[in-house]
């Protein structure tokens, strides 16, 4: 995968795991920062609740008794988060989690009942008198207990969502990670069964000269040297600038051009607002190589063979061409490419996923192939030398 792509952890999962960044250090902060959330949502909520049962007449006590409540639940929820971060039980163990919790919401909701009946009395609802445990836990509010369980385990629900939610984006962040290394180390195992797919052809090439011309043959040696450096150089890079892959392919046509003399013709045209487009590396030379031996190497008059780079809307169109003998009859790029062609294939579809690249081959109608080459448009850098192209 791209480094592009990499670095786009901007996609919708790190977007909503940064959200919940922000939210989690929000909610663990200073102490005086976690009090004003609180209070500011449990009298948001306890307004809430107080708009239904407001009378003209007599709207206070119904709304402090309102705010108590909720205020209340501020108080003692910090305590239930403390208690549920101190059970020693996995998020995994949940049954033994909610057994703890059983007794925990019959603990903390007695509690919450004292502290509630504290509230109401300092806002003036009750008198202080009802701070009597015999008071607090009457019958009559026998109610109020069921009542508080319920809201208990609705906090406790809500804090176990918050928790399942976070591992969730978590665990989909990993898996992300995991997909992109397993993405690259793909791409570099195609790229590497290139190079010696390539070194093996030229190295078969020369030596099908040594012997009739060996000054050729030392000139020869030193382009496949001057391949070899470019090659390492480009190693672990999975794209490069255009203007260095040509640089890399004039090397490789010098190398043909000594072999077959004039019967190898090459014409290339690359547009000079595509020069530092982003290309994968070492990926035109394998579809060249792959004209001369299939399509021209056949043929006693030789051919031509065409490389052609340009701008079309917002994408990089690349196109080989040859006049050769063309395709087989029932050739298809999915069951007959040799190793060049369906390595590059591979290649262009892993560097870009998501279905903005496209690799076709056809006949031409005037005899011979055309491969062509669709990617996304863009520049790696405008540092690469300019007689890189020729």
């Amino acid at each position: 995968m791209r480094e592009s792509d990499a670095n786009r952890d901007g996609n919708s999962i790190a977007i909503k795991r940064s959200g919940l960044t922000g939210f989690s250090a929000l909610l663990t902060g200073t102490c005086l920062g976690r009090g004003l959330l609180t209070a500011l949502s449990c009298t948001l909520i306890g307004w809430i609740f107080f708009l239904p049962m407001q009378s003209a007449s007599n709207w206070r006590q119904p709304l402090f008794q309102s705010l108590a409540q909720w205020w209340s639940w501020g108080l003692v929820a910090p305590l239930i988060l403390a208690f549920d971060r101190r059970l020693p039980f996995s998020g995994k163990q949940l049954a033994r989690r909610a057994v703890a919790h059983l007794a925990g919401s019959l603990l903390f909701t007695a509690l919450y009942l004292y502290v509630f009946t504290a509230v109401r009395a300092a806002l003036g609802v009750v008198p202080w008198s009802a701070l009597q445990l015999s008071r607090v836990f009457a019958k009559g509010m026998m109610g109020w207990f069921l009542w508080s369980c319920l809201i208990y385990w609705m906090l406790v629900g809500a804090l176990q969502a918050y928790r399942y939610y976070e591992r969730y984006l978590g665990s989909e962040l990993r898996l992300e990670r995991m997909e992109r290394s397993f993405s690259e180390a793909r791409l570099n195992a195609l790229r590497m069964q290139l190079d010696p797919h390539f070194l093996f052809n030229a190295l078969n090439t020369i030596s099908s000269q040594v012997e009739r011309d060996p000054k050729l043959t030392r000139r020869m040696i030193e382009h496949l040297g001057d391949l070899l450096r470019i090659s390492l150089e480009s190693k672990d890079r999975q794209e490069v600038g255009l203007a260095e892959e040509m640089d890399f392919l004039d090397h490789y046509l010098e190398i043909q051009k000594i072999r077959f003399g004039s019967q190898l013709k090459v014409d290339i045209q690359v547009a000079p607002e595509v020069r530092y487009a982003s290309v994968p590396s070492l990926f035109i030379q394998p579809l060249v190589e792959n004209a001369i031996r299939h399509g021209i190497s056949n043929r006693a008059s030789g051919g031509t063979v065409s490389v052609i780079a340009a701008s079309f809307g917002n994408q990089l169109l690349i196109r080989v061409l040859d006049d050769g003998i063309g395709l087989p009859p029932g050739w298809t790029l999915e069951t007959s490419a040799g190793l060049g062609l369906s390595i590059t294939s591979q290649r262009i579809a892993g560097l870009h996923p998501d279905g903005n690249s496209s690799f076709a081959v056809r006949r031409r109608l005037e005899g011979g192939t055309e491969v062509e080459i669709l990617l996304p448009l863009r520049m790696i850098g405008g540092d690469t030398d300019d007689s890189a192209i020729a």
